[in-house]
């Protein structure tokens, strides 16, 4: 548009110029535009643009006021333009889950911050990233963690790499506030979307599950043939497993009333007699509740338990299985935790 000059110059004005212009013109007729949302490079740009008008004749303004105009009534529809337009766009046409999680990880990203995402990713994500991003990249990351978190991660990552992210956020003073963005936003794609899956729960969890049920020798010969193949994944599950000789090491002493107030008292002498006559883990565990209820009741529980006499190795099962299927869903439902016998050795 060569009809369109400024007084300083005759040369055709550039399109980021003329943006510069409607943006004054709609600032001075109080106006307001969401130029927050656009991304900083281009607020510096205008910025910059702006910073070089002086003064417009009429026609060079008009001009340019009847260019934005023809451009707006050309166009034919307006698109979301971004993922977070697109996510409150959609919102109310998607799955309800799906919309909930797209919105929760939207509210988590204010003005292109995407660090509280990855600041509430698992520990256990977080320690995968110290192992698979490059130093300079960990060390940011870990300076963006709280110190509790941070610590902890540190903890689970290789004492190597943790030593030499730690001296690396030593150089971290110069890193500026836009690289710091980016490495979020980064780690927020690669790290904070959860891909879909067939399953709910991990396979640890999943077998644990299907073993608690088992008998005992079938429980016992799985876990002897899987601790053969991948003894660390034969670990993991021997944890995720509960049965009736995990009670004394792993469950409080104070909360076995709980535990054994929903059994059926009929059901629980059977427990308490088999476990009595069972190998030394076993009679263990049944000693352990007998030692954390009232004396009173625990004399009862044996005095019961003695009269019970013999009993198949099904009903025991059964019985003991009741135990700790009542245990188990105190655990689920979040009103006991049971005791890591590892953690606690380990300290």
């Amino acid at each position: 548009m060569t009809f369109m000059t400024d007084i300083h110059s005759t040369a055709a004005m550039t399109r980021r110029r003329k943006a510069a212009i409607v943006v004054q013109m709609l600032i001075a007729d109080g106006g307001s535009m969401p130029l927050a949302d656009l991304p900083e490079p281009l607020q510096e740009i205008l910025t910059g643009e702006l910073a070089l008008l002086r003064r417009l004749d009429r026609v060079t303004m008009d001009a340019v006021a009847e260019e934005f105009a023809a451009e707006l009534d050309a166009i034919g529809m307006a698109a979301p333009g971004s993922r977070d337009n697109a996510i409150t766009a959609l919102s109310s046409h998607l799955s309800p889950a799906l919309a909930s999680r797209l919105q929760s990880q939207l509210d988590s990203v204010r003005n292109g911050d995407h660090w509280p995402l990855v600041v509430d990713l698992p520990v256990p994500v977080l320690a995968r990233i110290m192992q698979s991003e490059s130093i300079e990249v960990c060390a940011v990351a870990l300076s963006k963690l709280p110190v509790a978190k941070a610590a902890e991660v540190l903890a689970k990552t290789p004492g190597d790499n943790a030593r030499r992210i730690t001296y690396a956020m030593s150089l971290t003073g110069d890193v500026t506030p836009d690289v710091v963005r980016r490495i979020g936003r980064a780690l927020a794609q690669d790290y904070g979307r959860s891909s879909a899956t067939a399953f709910d729960k991990a396979p640890v969890q999943r077998l644990g599950a299907i073993l608690n049920s088992a008998t005992t020798d079938t429980r016992e010969d799985m876990l002897a043939g899987l601790g053969a193949k991948d003894p660390a994944f034969a670990s993991d599950v021997r944890k995720a497993i509960f049965t009736f000789k995990d009670i004394a090491p792993r469950v409080k002493p104070t909360d076995i009333p709980t535990c054994i107030r929903s059994v059926d008292a009929a059901v629980l002498t059977t427990a308490m007699a088999a476990g009595l006559a069972g190998d030394a883990d076993v009679a263990a565990s049944a000693e352990y509740v007998l030692a954390n209820v009232s004396q009173r009741m625990a004399a009862q529980m044996r005095e019961d338990a003695a009269e019970r006499g013999p009993i198949k190795k099904a009903d025991a099962e059964t019985a003991m299985a009741a135990v700790t299927t009542a245990v188990r869903e105190l655990v689920d439902a979040g009103l006991i935790t049971l005791r890591d016998p590892d953690e606690e050795a380990a300290a």
